[in-house]
């Protein structure tokens, strides 16, 4: 009962325990059974005792359910995956702040605990694939990696520009998962540098390997272990709203064959993943 009046709680709009007390409440007394309290001081306690362990097995068993009725809607037969971060704050007890230490900007005392939140979703169907939680000093990067799992081969990754990476780009060809992302961190490449033009705004291209330095979240036999280079596929991608400055950003893809995944088909299924914005 208390899984699924938490349950309920997310789902609500209000949010809040009292409103949940109240459908409890109101449950009870449908059913000729004992009607709690109005106090949420025994929800609350109730809700801080359910097991991690098995809510980890409603996770696995609720995005299992729904892969199986999603794969007819697919993306040209493939599954994408959406991933995406965000911060969170906690109660302000001295275990979360020794575990998830408030940020420097905040003055001792005068904050919350903060962790960050990697999750991997898949696009078709919403559903929660997994989650990684760090404290606020860990990139999402190093999250990401720690999903790698999630991923089948044949997946589509999809991910903004905190996810620009060439390690990664590598590390997911090397699974099968092709990746679509936005640019970061690199100078667009021009249409007279480009290995070969596609189209308009579309061009074939090689990234060349980054330069090793200690800040890099990866260890020098890793990059030892690069490719020289990678062929990928740039695709500058406009926004016209009427009355306001045109907007622009570039795509970078493994998906590199023009004539299966058209450069509009890719804009359209990058813009789809604002939907699952954390």
């Amino acid at each position: 009962n208390t899984f699924w009046a938490f349950f309920s709680q997310v789902l609500d709009a209000d949010g809040g325990c009292q409103e949940v007390v109240r459908k409890v409440q109101a449950l009870a007394a449908t059913r000729s059974m004992p009607v709690p309290s109005t106090s949420t001081s025994a929800y609350c306690q109730a809700r801080g005792k359910l097991d991690p362990v098995e809510l980890e097995k409603i996770l696995a068993h609720t995005a299992d359910e729904l892969q199986q009725q999603g794969r007819s809607r697919w993306w040209k037969d493939r599954r994408v995956v959406v991933v995406d971060g965000t911060g969170v704050s906690m109660a302000d007890t001295p275990a979360n702040q020794q575990d998830w230490p408030q940020p420097n900007s905040q003055k001792p005392g005068c904050g919350f605990p903060q962790a960050r939140i990697c999750a991997c979703f898949c696009l078709q169907t919403g559903g929660l694939l997994s989650y990684r939680l760090g404290h606020n000093k860990n990139a999402e990067l190093p999250l990401l990696r720690q999903q790698w799992d999630s991923f089948n081969s044949g997946d589509i990754f999809l991910g903004d520009k905190g996810f620009c990476s060439y390690y990664d780009v590598w590390q997911f060809k090397q699974r099968g998962v092709d990746s679509v992302i936005t640019l970061a961190r690199r100078t667009p490449v021009t249409a007279a540098s480009a290995v070969a033009v596609l189209g308009p705004d579309d061009l074939l291209i090689q990234w060349p390997k980054p330069a090793w330095n200690k800040s890099l979240s990866y260890s020098k036999e890793e990059w030892q272990a690069l490719p020289a280079q990678l062929d990928l596929r740039q695709i500058k991608v406009t926004i016209n709203v009427p009355g306001m400055r045109s907007a622009s950003y570039y795509l970078i893809t493994t998906l590199t064959d023009s004539t299966r995944y058209s450069a509009a088909e890719l804009a359209d299924l990058y813009r789809q993943r604002w939907d699952v914005e954390l």
